[in-house]
């Protein structure tokens, strides 16, 4: 009797990462140095002189990236963000 080869099926999966997003934060009049420094630290999980380092950019430049996540992760820290403003 003649044994048989088993077949071994090889399947390739490709994760891919998700695309990742800008998150911008833009400066206007209204809002005070400190609370975008909370802000920053609060919910886009900065330390203080990171925070500070981005209000200052953002107050200087006019706009600064804040951080960099996939789309989901983005829009949930954006309205977080825009619900503690009002």
């Amino acid at each position: 009797m003649a044994t048989q080869g088993a077949i071994k099926e090889q399947t390739k999966s490709r994760i891919k990462e998700p695309k990742q997003y800008n998150v911008l934060m833009h400066n206007d009049d209204f809002t005070t140095m400190e609370f975008v420094v909370a802000v920053l630290i609060d919910i886009f999980h900065k330390d203080e002189l990171t925070a500070q380092a981005i209000m200052l950019g953002v107050h200087k430049q006019g706009k600064a990236v804040v951080g960099k996540y996939p789309y989901d992760i983005a829009v949930t820290r954006v309205n977080a963000a825009l619900t503690r403003a009002k």
